[in-house]
């Protein structure tokens, strides 16, 4: 199960000590949370682009973070940082990036 990040000082924790992994579409900062759940966080920029191309891709990554919930460890706060080159990818090679990236940050079960 995956609930919601949105406190502030949680995004910044993570950011600071958080472990990172990053590629050209996404970067992922995620922590331990002793919680036994993970909690997601989006971080999608305005220099992306407008509140619809934002929210598009706030819509996308929280889908591809749920088709990909069984293959994510428990446990952990999880914040995905959007980069520009993610607005023109297809779902698909968004995907392949989300996986790429969390099992370079070590969530992914073995």
């Amino acid at each position: 199960m995956v609930v919601s990040l949105k406190e502030n000082n949680v995004f910044r924790r993570l950011y600071y000590k958080g472990a990172s992994a990053g590629n050209r579409h996404l970067v992922i900062y995620c922590r331990r949370n002793s919680l036994g759940i993970n909690r997601l966080g989006l971080t999608v920029s305005t220099k992306l682009g407008h509140a619809v191309v934002r929210n598009r891709m706030r819509r996308r990554l929280r889908e591809i973070v749920r088709l990909n919930e069984g293959r994510l460890q428990n446990g952990y706060d999880i914040v995905i940082v959007a980069r520009n080159a993610a607005v023109e990818a297809d779902f698909t090679a968004l995907t392949g990036s989300f996986l790429t990236v969390a099992g370079r940050a070590g969530i992914l079960k073995p």
